[in-house]
């Protein structure tokens, strides 16, 4: 370990950390959703909507109930986000646009994404020309995202407009209909931040810092796994930072805490939710497994026969830990916990409350118990819900 002279116990760690994303004290109801955007610095999109997609379930589980369209909002308009490659794909709140400039460049320099063009320039001119002349536009709209065959068989306009997004010249500035709708980066980017070009080691140096803010305490691992960086450039701007080195009680790798962390008492009410597995709590499983003792794996990818806890299990988390696991789908107006599985008795009642409040906030009137673990977690949570 470290000479640092700062000790944290596991448990203050733990607290830590979700303090820092949100969910641990009282939540900001009047920066809402932006706030929660700028709080944690990406919120991952996916293609899975269950109960809803999992930019929506992010604020849900930080802020209770949202009108869906107003989540929306708070996202995309008035030029408050964009999308771009941070931990995955992800909503960003647009003051991060210049953090990303070595990104861009090492597109650029690299010169190509997965797909080759045929002609890239006169494709990408044909694709600058018509968002100039017509505004922001989707893959559809400029002529179509395949060429007929699988999904990666893309078309020239798309593996154009993709290279132009990738390298910074159009910005996706929505989704709509889970569309990207794309801009050129000169109308929809405010121009004190499109002028404000950083050089690589300051990108890396923001972009670290936010990272070891919105996670509070993290190893070297934890902090290049946030905007997916090399652990080389981590360790090239750590001392630049402004993170302390700490020492965390059962952590085999060296920490750093964001100084605001440490500087006040962590207190407050936990939340009762369900996470989306994409949830920046637990994105990253190793940290996940060392802060919570969870194992958690997303098995939307995985064939039905081998799945162990269901298509989109959503861990419960309640008391501060992650007790649980249920994996939600619709019938109707009824939410259908098709799997649920908790860690003790005690988990029963947290389970229960925050399967009636997501089924509100979906529109269900009812929730239904269909498949658990245990024959007596299943009578006991059928109880509770009644």
């Amino acid at each position: 370990m470290t000479d640092a002279e700062v000790s944290l116990s596991a448990d203050e760690a733990r607290r830590i950390a979700l303090r820092a994303q949100g969910l641990l004290g009282a939540p900001d109801r009047r920066a809402g959703v932006r706030g929660v955007l700028r709080q944690l610095g990406a919120v991952q999109l996916d293609t899975i909507s269950v109960l809803a997609r999992s930019h929506e379930l992010v604020p849900y589980a930080r802020l209770g109930a949202l009108a869906r369209e107003d989540v929306e909002a708070a996202y995309w308009s008035g030029g408050r986000g964009f999308e771009y490659w941070s931990h995955a794909a992800c909503v960003l709140p647009v003051e991060e646009w210049p953090h990303f400039a070595f990104r861009r460049r090492a597109m650029r320099e690299r010169g190509y994404r997965w797909h080759q063009m045929k002609d890239r320039e006169n494709t990408c001119a044909l694709v600058r020309e018509r968002l100039k002349t017509e505004g922001p536009l989707t893959t559809a709209e400029l002529g179509g995202g395949r060429n007929g065959g699988e999904w990666w068989d893309w078309s020239e306009t798309k593996i154009g407009v993709e290279w132009l997004l990738d390298t910074g010249e159009v910005v996706c500035t929505e989704r709509r209909g889970w569309k990207r709708v794309y801009d050129l980066a000169e109308r929809a980017i405010p121009g004190p931040l499109l002028r404000d070009e950083l050089d690589d080691h300051e990108c890396l140096r923001r972009l670290v810092a936010q990272a070891g803010a919105a996670m509070g305490v993290a190893t070297r691992a934890d902090l290049a796994d946030y905007h997916r960086l090399k652990k080389d450039q981590v360790t090239a701007v750590l001392p630049d930072t402004g993170l302390v080195p700490v020492e965390v009680e059962g952590w085999d790798a060296h920490a750093w805490a964001h100084p605001e962390a440490l500087s006040a008492p962590v207190r407050g009410k936990h939340r009762t939710t369900l996470l989306s597995p994409f949830d920046s709590l637990i994105w990253d499983r190793p940290r996940t497994q060392r802060i919570f003792g969870f194992t958690h794996r997303l098995e939307a990818y995985v064939p039905r026969p081998k799945r162990v806890h269901g298509y989109f299990a959503m861990p419960l988390l309640a008391g501060g830990r992650l007790c649980g696991r249920v994996d939600p789908g619709r019938d109707g107006r009824t939410l259908v916990a098709r799997q649920v599985s908790v860690a003790d008795v005690k988990a029963v009642e947290p389970m229960a409350r925050a399967l009636r409040e997501a089924a509100e906030w979906v529109g269900c009137e009812s929730v239904r118990i269909e498949r658990c673990d245990d024959p007596r977690t299943a009578a006991a949570l059928t109880a509770a819900l009644s």
